[in-house]
């Protein structure tokens, strides 16, 4: 049980709305849906009401400060079987890299593989006390787009399963490439942290509003949003 999953969860009910993709950029398909995800009839582009006005806000004021400038959404709205989904694909990924099959692994080597799967992802829990972020609605992962549509250079791929993924993995990096891109981290925090986000702090591309880990973060009693 991670720390913020013992904040208690007192679910305002509001919905989810699809995220208005006009405003941002996105990929079609979905990442996920690529690997061979299922959504059934739910869009992986929606977050609770607030969450997506909020989000417009930021995009917003990165349009002030960088014309032109999108936030790229990866990731929004993830059900339950998504994460599972995803759990499985990226143990599967790790022994296929590994060169191994999980009859060839002891117990010890199965727990080490686990624990780098759950570095990034929450486990798809069914209680509804200890859901994972992104199955609130309330949790989005995002990069950033220039004006010319190209990605920003992080130093790092958004899922990457390595210390490159903390957020201040390149803050004492003395070269111009790791300042570049401990820079370019920190406008992405900046724009999202300006409107209420918080930032996961394992993942610099893992933004939340209202949920377990904002609540915890932000040292509230409740958090708003559950699992949807």
């Amino acid at each position: 049980m991670k720390p913020y999953q013992a904040i208690p969860i007192q679910d305002c009910g509001e919905p989810l709305t699809s995220i208005p993709l006009e405003r941002f950029s996105v990929e079609k398909p979905h990442p996920y849906q690529k690997l061979g995800a299922y959504y059934g009839q739910q869009s992986p582009y929606c977050l609770r009401s607030q969450v997506v006005q909020t989000l417009i806000d930021a995009q917003n004021n990165l349009q002030k400060q960088y014309p032109g400038w999108k936030i790229h959404i990866f990731d929004a709205y993830r059900p339950i079987k998504v994460q599972q989904f995803m759990v499985d694909y990226t143990f599967t990924s790790l022994l296929q890299a590994k060169g191994l099959t999980s009859q060839q692994l002891s117990l010890s080597q199965q727990e080490n593989l686990w624990q780098q799967v759950y570095q990034i992802w929450a486990i798809p829990s069914d209680d509804l006390a200890t859901p994972p972020p992104h199955s609130t609605g309330a949790a989005v992962d995002v990069t950033l787009v220039d004006d010319r549509g190209h990605f920003l250079d992080m130093g790092g791929n958004i899922d990457e399963l390595s210390e490159r993924s903390q957020p201040n993995y390149y803050a004492e990096n003395g070269d111009d490439k790791g300042k570049t891109y401990h820079q370019r981290r920190e406008i992405l925090h900046q724009i999202m942290a300006q409107v209420g986000f918080l930032r996961h702090p394992g993942e610099w591309w893992h933004f939340s509003l209202g949920d377990q880990m904002w609540a915890w973060q932000s040292r509230k009693a409740i958090a708003y949003y559950g699992r949807v």
